[in-house]
């Protein structure tokens, strides 16, 4: 009998963890849930972000170090600036072009603005993100480059939302592992490339509770819904965003068959399972390591390339979160600001969007953070923003482990684009958890 494939066993975990959590919430279960379910899917989600710093220093420096040449590198790097950026300002236009279109602001009433506001204008969660985005915008035009350079690098691999500056660390060290002497470099070298196997088996063994862990973390997701009504209310504004969503994976689809020559049903069904964790945890840090070991052993991109790609896809690719700022900034002016409805803000509304999402933290919650950014750049009355943000609060976290599952589609389709225009697309080398465990 043919052993289930796992994209299959985590969509089973998935339906079931949704079909259990309406059942517990139509009998009043959510604590049971929270307190005996909920903690399996939290446990499985610290054991992804646990591997993901040693993964990506691991993979980083290695990749790096066997490029041989420095020019090489410079050549990857430009490539996937570059491309990350356009992806991102297509994503953002689709959105724009969406929202303006099917204007999902005018089925707002002025009872469910009231509603929303007496519900969420006054949380803590809303407090914490204007403090948030108050303290970002009060920085300098260049502190997301200070911030991107880490002053004590064993601090820096302590915390995940330091991604950014493990990944300089990672860099600057494989750089100079080419520089010294061959055989000076070669014992550090075969030191990373140990951890990065052993680490990458970590994620197959991971990976075999994962469908239990999607059950869990859906079950959760379900009974903590907010009220049914609101959600209905705002069903036109969610549609709009999960449509431009879907645009842009399609815009990818399109990418690896145009450019890289495979068969999207294909390459979908070998990254599916790092997609379905992204939604299952909203999160494309705690994705990473499966994206990684997806993208290099199922489809065959090259370690040099993955390694460097799609950790900083992580960290400054954020195309489904940008997608939803336009999307999102205008449906709130549509409600609130009808005047500021103008041609040159929906422009700010790109360049703000874009810049906001280099320096996003790859968590759950870091899009609300990056809308507060791009409304303040665009004059958005202040008196307004924690009623905008009620606004949105009842959908955001369904919208958001959409738009995180497309974040990791787009890094993916950009590491597989940039690894076929340098020639290091080659034959996938599936590696399973006990490829070397003693036969029985």
């Amino acid at each position: 009998m043919k052993k289930l494939a796992l994209h299959w066993k985590i969509l089973i975990g998935m339906l079931l963890g949704v079909i259990f959590g309406f059942i517990m919430a139509s009998i009043s279960g959510q604590d049971f849930v929270m307190n005996w379910v909920d903690p399996i899917g939290k446990i499985f989600v610290k054991l992804l972000k646990l591997i993901a710093v040693p993964l990506i220093l691991a993979s980083l420096i290695k990749g790096i170090s066997d490029l041989k040449d420095i020019s090489k590198f410079k050549n990857m790097g430009l490539r996937t600036i570059v491309i990350y950026i356009l992806t991102t300002v297509i994503a953002i236009t689709i959105g724009l072009g969406l929202v303006n279109t099917l204007k999902p602001g005018e089925g707002i009433t002025q009872e469910t603005v009231t509603m929303l506001k007496e519900k969420y204008s006054s949380s803590d969660k809303a407090k914490t993100i204007l403090t948030n985005a108050q303290a970002q915008k009060e920085a300098g035009p260049l502190q997301f480059l200070v911030d991107m350079v880490p002053d004590n690098a064993v601090f820096a691999m302590s915390n995940n939302k330091l991604m950014l500056q493990v990944i300089v660390f990672a860099i600057l060290l494989g750089i100079c592992l080419l520089l010294v002497p061959e055989e000076k470099a070669k014992p550090l070298k075969d030191f990373f490339d140990s951890l990065n196997e052993v680490v990458l088996k970590m994620v197959d063994i991971i990976m075999l509770f994962a469908p239990y862990a999607v059950f869990a973390l859906l079950a959760s997701v379900v009974v903590s819904a907010d009220d049914p009504d609101i959600l209905l209310a705002l069903l036109k504004y969610a549609g709009v965003v999960v449509l431009g969503l879907f645009l842009m994976i399609c815009f990818y689809m399109v990418l690896i068959s145009v450019y890289a020559k495979k068969s999207p049903f294909w390459f979908i069904s070998k990254i599916s399972p790092a997609q379905l964790l992204a939604f299952s945890t909203s999160s494309s840090a705690a994705a990473l390591p499966v994206t990684m070991e997806r993208v290099e052993e199922h489809v065959g991109v090259d370690k040099e390339i993955s390694s460097f790609v799609l950790p900083v896809g992580a960290t400054i690719n954020m195309d489904g979160t940008s997608l939803y700022q336009g999307v999102a900034a205008v449906f709130i002016m549509q409600v609130l600001w009808p005047e500021g409805l103008v041609f040159s803000n929906q422009l700010m509304i790109i360049l703000t969007a874009l810049l906001a999402s280099i320096g996003s933290a790859a968590v759950p919650g870091a899009g609300m953070v990056m809308l507060v950014i791009v409304l303040e750049a665009i004059g958005f009355p202040s008196d307004l923003l924690p009623i905008a943000l009620a606004l949105i609060f009842a959908v955001d976290r369904p919208l958001d482990m959409c738009r995180t599952t497309v974040n990791v589609t787009g890094d993916a389709t950009v590491s597989t684009v940039i690894a076929k225009s340098l020639g290091k697309l080659g034959a996938p080398n599936v590696k399973n958890w006990d490829d070397n465990y003693p036969a029985q």
